[in-house]
């Protein structure tokens, strides 16, 4: 039986001027963002050094975190916000 694919997943949403200057201003589907995101944390070296669960917001994450520092769970959940 053929698993049926969550197309809420994949249904494009458009980011947040914010968020936009991250993952790009094109509506694209939540789990592109977050892969995106992933690549822009890994590229800027912003993952917390002694805590790997933690990332540092730069400039252009802290107007979507709101604060300096949010866990990996804590990220989904704010960059939500940021997509409609």
């Amino acid at each position: 039986m053929a698993k049926k694919v969550n197309t809420a997943f994949m249904k494009p949403l458009q980011p947040s001027e914010a968020l936009g200057k991250v993952v790009g201003t094109k509506a694209i589907p939540r789990t592109e963002v977050v892969k995106k995101l992933w690549n822009y944390i890994k590229r800027n070296d912003l993952q917390d050094k002694k805590n790997r669960r933690n990332i540092n917001a730069d400039a252009n994450l802290k107007p979507i975190f709101g604060k300096s520092q949010v866990s990996m769970f804590e990220m989904t959940k704010l960059v939500s916000k940021h997509l409609s």
